[in-house]
């Protein structure tokens, strides 16, 4: 499998703003290549970004500005073969059964246990990802930066980020450790980055997209974490910024079918 990737990205930054950014194709094993470049500019001017790790294979760029500035940043990666399983970690295991920030999973506790009574497994999260594709509706614009499972569940629409934090919600409430991943997802329409979910069944992490838009083999894995505070492709620590323009594209030399019936690992 061969996946071409890229994302621009272009923002003005106030005084002392520290950048955060998530946009690279995680390192992972099993990969045959992965031939990359990131661009950035400052005032038109070249710049390097600092790169930390983060886990599960992601990676962190990082940039520091004193003065009020205008950046771009462009990224292009191939990546040919497919992705070998991470290790299994009891502590991911214990980290991704808690609530978090935006999947308050005790607060669905009963909803979880009354509408998904007597499943559990591939069984429970297939019913769960049925449940939410078809009583959710995808509406852009739709939910706040704030928003946690609770509103959206309320609420009963969302985007991609908002749909993955109640499935996360639902299954940590049954006990089942889930976790988000961001992805690059080839056939994904209109073009974005993408939010999935990753559950540990039966020994290995699945990943479920309760969206529906795009399919899970072809998708390249960015960052994984608790939800999305732990996966946004930008953000500050101190200062602060606007963005002005994102373009985001991903393909894929053979789109693969996926109608979301069966458990698909991220590859």
């Amino acid at each position: 499998m061969e996946r071409n990737v890229s994302a621009h990205l272009s923002f003005t930054t106030s005084k002392h703003t520290s950048i955060a950014m998530a946009v690279a194709v995680a390192r992972l094993g099993g990969y045959q290549r992965i031939d990359e470049t990131m661009d950035v500019r400052v005032d038109d001017e070249p710049a390097e970004m600092s790169e930390l790790a983060d886990v599960h294979g992601g990676r962190m760029h990082t940039l520091k500005l004193d003065q009020p500035a205008s950046v771009t940043v462009d990224y292009t990666a191939r990546v040919v073969g497919s992705a070998e399983p991470g290790p299994d970690a009891e502590m991911d295991r214990i980290r991704y059964v808690r609530p978090s920030r935006y999947c308050e999973s005790d607060k669905l506790l009963p909803f979880a246990y009354a509408q998904f009574k007597g499943l559990s497994g591939a069984d429970l999260v297939l019913a769960l990802r049925r449940w939410v594709h078809e009583e959710f509706s995808y509406v852009a614009g739709s939910s706040r930066p704030t928003d946690g499972a609770v509103e959206t569940y309320l609420q009963r629409r969302g985007v991609c980020r908002d749909y993955a934090h109640v499935v996360i919600s639902v299954l940590r409430a049954r006990d089942i450790p889930a976790r988000l991943a961001a992805v690059y997802a080839p056939g994904l329409s209109p073009m974005d980055f993408h939010a999935v979910v990753e559950a540990y069944v039966d020994g290995t992490w699945q990943a479920i997209d309760a969206t529906g838009m795009a399919p899970r083999e072809s998708m390249v894995r960015i960052s994984t974490g608790r939800d999305g505070a732990d996966t946004a492709f930008l953000s500050t620590v101190g200062g602060g910024l606007t963005l002005k323009q994102m373009r985001v594209n991903a393909t894929v030399d053979q789109l693969p079918s996926d109608d979301g019936g069966e458990l698909v690992r991220l590859r």
